[in-house]
């Protein structure tokens, strides 16, 4: 049966009028706006939420744009909107490299994200998988060029493609555009449409608003999209880089998250690492890695700038990467939107009069991080509980419950889900439960292999290297390996060299040999200093840090549900590597959106090439 429009969700709600949306009480709101333009709308909606004391506990915002707006095009020009400015400001805080694809944003902690789709908007459509409460529709040659050589049905289909059972769409078309072909599109297409779509809206547009309640059956794939789980229960196995971001990523959607490991204290593997780079892969084809590697070092840099102390837990003064063999290279129509990422170095970029280091690319948005300080801060969310010491070693499921037991028997916890984080400690604890369940030993040969790859980093105060302060550059230096220098420790001022790269099933080399490594790394990135350092790496100065990380096969991390029914209940996050700092956050969000139904954070090809499930 189909409602009329009196009785459907939203009926009465003024047009343009963001205060009517009808998500109280909802615990999350995702709206698809074709036509972003200069963020007014978003802007707008962003400080309805903030204003609604009943708003639902997550706001999306999915908008098209074929080409992104300026910086300075955010900051509304509208009279008696100043309350926006601040959150045109705070969104600004984040704009840069909207080159073509996704670009998410996380605003008001995370629990307002803004996905803006740069690009043909149809193709934009086709990569996304989610149902839109409510849809934003402006039509015309400039939201979606050519659909007027395809006619008004090919647009109307892509968006019911993207509509939940009684969502609204409202908007307004050019008056000089015959509605009625809208109209007729929009029913065909399952929409029921508003009798008051014939007033007009000034001199130039005319109304627009109808619901979507097709009288047909849905397919089952709509269905199965449509379907979030409710926030509930979640044990994360693993305290580093990647179950804390996920722990963050459910907790700020309402979820209550157990983080186990078997350390006592938070990041004590790999993600201890003294200090990290966040910087984006570049590839002269712009490959699969080089498009997610931006989309995982935005989502870090947001994540960054809301959590740590800048100056002593993280710095985004840029990064240098040397072209070591003459890679990596830029892609040869890199437009400009892409030096916001990448661009060409130029000799000794930000003044620099030291070391020359020679070709190389310049990423200004590059930063250092020190790891377990984020850790920490995202496991002292609300919602997030650690327990160090925990160890899992076996798991039972008993209905929809999965209880988590340690190596006694004793139980760790009990929840509705459970997120393996626990790197190549996955691969270990789901081969034992693959020996009593059939249905999870088939869908594990599906997952590529992982390993573990010892890493050795070298490092010294500047005071013990007595080298002059201006030997070093002012900035990290990447390339084969990196020196990250200046970091504020407890003991004063330090540089980092390394990490060196060893299989964990070959014998270990000794410490003397892998910092012999890095120093050698150290001679082809940057001569003049290594010369300097020689002594410190000959000498008692030097110090190490050991860890282990966790690599696939293809090199990308494992990300998603572990088996393909229609409400998984045990899922991964693990195989980050050596680009923890720059997957972490990305792969959190891609697996918050997949078990709550949301928008992706990336496009769906990208996405794809994440699953745990690829084999």
């Amino acid at each position: 049966m189909i409602l009329p429009p009196a009785q459907l969700p939203g009926a009465g709600t003024v047009l343009g009028n963001p205060d009517a949306a009808d998500w109280s009480g909802l615990p999350s709101w995702r709206i698809l706006d074709t036509s972003f333009h200069n963020g007014q709308a978003f802007l707008r909606r962003w400080h309805t939420w903030l204003q609604d004391t009943r708003r639902p506990q997550m706001l999306h915002y999915v908008a098209l744009c074929q080409h992104a707006p300026t910086r300075a095009e955010l900051v509304p020009t509208c009279d008696g909107e100043a309350h926006l400015l601040d959150l045109a400001s705070k969104l600004g805080e984040h704009w840069f490299g909207l080159l073509p694809g996704f670009h998410r944003f996380l605003l008001a902690d995370g629990q307002v994200s803004l996905t803006l789709c740069v690009g043909d908007p149809m193709q934009s459509l086709r990569q996304q998988q989610f149902l839109a409460d409510e849809v934003i529709f402006l039509p015309g040659d400039d939201t979606f060029p050519g659909a007027a050589d395809h006619n008004e049905l090919w647009v109307i289909k892509a968006l019911a493609r993207c509509c939940k059972r009684g969502a609204r769409l409202h908007g307004h078309w050019p008056s000089n555009t015959p509605s009625s072909h809208w109209q007729d599109a929009l029913r065909a297409c399952g929409f029921v449409v508003s009798d008051d779509n014939e007033a007009a809206i000034g001199d130039a547009c005319m109304e627009l608003q109808a619901w979507y309640t097709p009288s047909w059956m849905l397919k089952t794939t709509r269905q199965t999209i449509s379907m979030a789980l409710p926030a509930q229960r979640c044990a994360v196995i693993g305290a580093g880089l990647a179950g804390a971001s996920v722990a963050a990523s459910l907790a700020r959607r309402g979820w209550q998250v157990q983080v186990l490991d078997a350390a006592d204290a938070p990041a004590a593997g790999a993600s201890g690492l003294p200090v990290g780079l966040v910087v984006p892969h570049t590839s002269s084809d712009d490959c699969l890695l080089s498009r997610l590697s931006r989309a995982g070092v935005r989502l870090m840099l947001q994540q960054a700038r809301q959590h740590l102390q800048e100056g002593t837990q993280w710095g985004s003064g840029g990064v240098l990467e040397r072209q070591v063999g003459g890679t990596p290279q830029l892609p040869g129509n890199w437009p400009s939107e892409g030096l916001g990422w990448s661009a060409p170095h130029r000799n000794n970029p930000n003044g620099h009069d030291g070391e020359d280091p020679g070709p190389g690319l310049w990423h200004p948005c590059g930063a250092w991080i020190k790891p377990a300080a984020l850790v920490q801060a995202w496991l002292n969310q609300p919602g997030v509980t650690f327990q160090g010491g925990a160890e899992v070693d076996h798991l039972q499921q008993d209905g929809e419950l999965w209880h988590l037991h340690d190596a006694s028997d004793k139980l760790l916890c009990s929840a509705e889900r459970v997120v393996f984080a626990n790197a190549c400690g996955a691969s270990r604890l789901l081969d034992t439960m693959a020996q009593h369940n059939a249905d999870l030993a088939a869908s594990l040969k599906q997952i590529p292999a992982m390993q573990g790859m010892r890493g050795l980093m070298s490092w010294a105060l500047h005071d013990e290297s007595a080298v002059a302060s201006d030997a070093f550059a002012p900035f990290p230096v990447n390339g084969f390996s990196s020196m990250v220098p200046h970091i504020p420790t407890p003991q004063g001022a330090a540089w980092f060299m390394g990490a060196t790269y060893q299989p964990d099933h070959h014998v270990e080399r000794s410490d003397e040999e892998n910092h012999h490594r890095n120093f050698e790394h150290l001679q082809e990135l940057l001569p003049v200093l290594s010369a300097h350092l020689a002594p410190t790496f000959a000498s008692n100065a030097l110090h190490t840090w050991k860890g282990t990380r966790c690599i696939t096969t293809d090199r990308l991390p494992l990300v998603g549900p572990l088996d393909d029914s229609d409400s998984p209940s045990l899922w991964s996050c693990a195989g980050l590597g050596s680009r923890g700092l720059s997957f972490s956050v990305l792969c959190a969000e891609l697996l918050a959106a997949r078990m709550n139904a949301e928008p992706l954070p990336v496009e769906a090809r990208l996405a794809k090439a994440l699953n745990a499930l690829r084999g």
